[in-house]
C-alpha cells in the first residue's frame, strides 16, 4: 500500500509560542496556565520544563517547586494567530487535508509524493518553511498509509522528529508502542482489551477481524483490523454529544454575584459556538463546584430546540435560584445538551422565537466583524471581561474580528 498521509504535529505547541514570542524564555523551563493561581494546573509544558518532570496536568502548586521554571498565563489569541499562519505556511508545500486541534494537521499525498524518498523531502521542505518564519517553533511529522498510523508515527519522535511507516514495515513498526499510545484507544477502551487478556500491541495485532468486532462491540473494531495493516478506510461523520465551557475562578470572583456573571458571558459563548458549529440544543445544564467540598452541584433545564442565546439566559434564571448557598464556588461550567444538526432541527415555530434567533445571527456577524463582545446582552455588561478565551483543541477559532 502506498504512502498517503503526512501528519503534522507542533511540539510543546503552547510553550514553543511564548518561547518564539518572548525571547527571555528560550533555552528555559516554561509551564503555560489559564490563570495565575496555584489552585489551576499546566496546560502546557515546555521540553525544558518536561525534562524536570513537569508536564500538562500538572499542579501549579507542585511545579513551582522547580525554582527554574517560568510560569506564564496562557495568550489564546496569538496561539490561535500563529496556528493559522502555521497552517499557511504548511499549505505552501502540500494543501491540509484536515485540522485535527489547534496543533495538529494532516495532508494528504499525491501520488507522485508517495514514495518514501519523496515524502521525506516534503516532510523537510515543510520544516524548514516553518523555521524560517518561527526559529523556536518545531514539529514532528509522521508518514504512513493512513491517518491513524501517521499520528503514530508522528508522536513516535519528539520534538522535532520524522517517521515514516512503510507498508513492509506494518504491523510490525507498532509492537514498541504501548496500548494507549494508540489514538483512540483511551483508559476505558484500554481495560477492556485488557480484560480480554490484550496486554500489547503485538497481541492487539495477532487478532482475527472477528475477535476485533466483538472486542470494540462492532464494525469499529473491523475498521481497526484494517487500520493496523494499512488499509485507509473511510471514517464516518462523528456527532457531537455537547458544547461546553467550563472556568475556573479567580479568587475576587468566588461569590454568588461573580459566579453569576461569568455564567451569563460563558453562556454567550457556548451560544455563539452553538451556531457556528450548525448545532441545535435540546437542553441546558449549569454545573457548580465548590472550594473545600467534594461535592459539586448541577441542574438542568430543557430548551425544545434551541440556538439563541436569550432563550438560554432565561433558562439559566430560573435554575440560579436553586442553587446551594452554603459555601463560595471555586468553579463553573455550561453544557448544552441534546444536540441536533441543522439537517435534523425543526426550525422555530413562533415569531418571537425566529426574532430571538435572528437577532443572535446578527450580533454573531457583529461580534465577527468587529471583534468579540461588541455587542451582548445587558445581563452580561459587568462580566464581559471574565471566562476568557480558551483554546477548544478541535474548535480553532477564525481570525475575523482580530487581525
Amino acid at each position: 500500500m502506498p504512502l498517503r498521509v503526512l501528519y503534522v504535529d507542533m511540539n510543546a505547541y503552547f510553550a514553543s509560542v511564548e518561547q518564539q514570542l518572548q525571547p527571555a524564555l528560550r533555552g528555559r523551563p516554561v509551564a503555560v496556565v489559564a490563570a495565575m493561581v496555584d489552585t489551576t494546573c499546566c496546560i502546557a509544558a515546555s521540553y525544558e520544563a518536561k525534562r524536570l518532570g513537569i508536564r500538562t496536568g500538572t499542579p501549579v502548586w507542585e511545579a513551582k517547586k522547580c525554582r527554574s521554571l517560568r510560569i506564564v498565563e496562557a495568550r489564546p489569541m496569538e496561539y490561535v494567530r500563529i496556528h493559522h499562519q502555521i497552517k499557511r505556511i504548511l499549505e505552501s508545500c502540500l494543501p491540509v487535508r484536515e485540522v485535527h486541534s489547534i496543533d495538529e494537521f494532516s495532508c494528504r499525498l499525491f501520488p507522485a509524493e508517495a514514495h518514501p524518498a519523496v515524502a521525506a523531502k516534503v516532510a523537510g521542505e515543510m520544516k524548514r518553511a516553518i523555521a524560517r518564519e518561527y526559529e523556536w517553533i518545531k514539529c514532528s511529522i509522521g508518514i504512513a498509509p493512513n491517518r491513524l498510523l501517521a499520528k503514530v508515527a508522528a508522536d513516535a519522535q519528539k520534538p522535532d522528529g520524522l517517521t515514516i511507516f512503510e507498508d513492509a514495515d506494518l504491523p510490525r513498526a507498532l509492537f514498541r508502542f504501548a496500548l494507549d499510545d494508540l489514538p483512540g484507544i483511551g483508559p476505558r477502551m484500554l481495560k477492556r482489551l485488557n480484560r480480554g487478556g490484550i496486554l500489547t500491541v503485538e497481541q492487539l495485532c495477532g487478532l482475527g477481524e472477528d475477535q476485533m468486532k466483538r472486542l470494540w462491540g462492532g464494525i469499529v473494531g473491523q475498521r481497526w483490523w484494517h487500520w493496523l495493516r494499512g488499509y485507509d478506510v473511510h471514517e464516518p461523520p462523528t456527532h457531537r454529544a455537547t458544547v461546553g465551557h467550563s472556568h475556573v475562578l479567580p479568587p475576587k470572583l468566588r461569590t454568588d454575584e461573580g459566579a453569576r456573571g461569568v455564567l451569563i458571558r460563558m453562556i454567550h459563548k457556548v451560544s455563539a459556538r452553538l451556531r457556528r458549529l450548525n448545532y441545535w440544543a435540546g437542553r441546558l445544564e449549569i454545573d457548580l463546584s465548590f472550594a473545600f467540598f467534594e461535592s459539586g452541584w448541577n441542574a438542568s433545564m430543557a430548551l425544545g430546540m434551541c440556538q439563541d442565546t436569550q432563550t438560554m439566559i432565561q433558562a439559566f434564571e430560573a435554575l440560579w435560584p436553586l442553587r446551594p448557598k452554603f459555601s463560595a464556588p471555586m468553579k463553573v461550567a455550561v453544557t448544552l445538551h441534546e444536540l441536533s444538526t441543522d439537517r435534523s432541527a425543526s426550525l422555530p415555530l413562533f415569531p418571537a422565537e425566529r426574532r430571538r434567533l435572528k437577532l443572535a445571527r446578527t450580533m454573531d456577524r457583529l461580534n465577527e466583524r468587529f471583534g468579540p463582545d461588541t455587542v451582548y446582552f445587558g445581563a452580561m455588561h459587568e462580566s464581559r471581561q471574565t471566562a476568557p478565551t480558551r483554546i477548544a483543541f478541535t474548535q480553532i477559532p477564525e481570525l475575523t474580528g482580530w487581525e
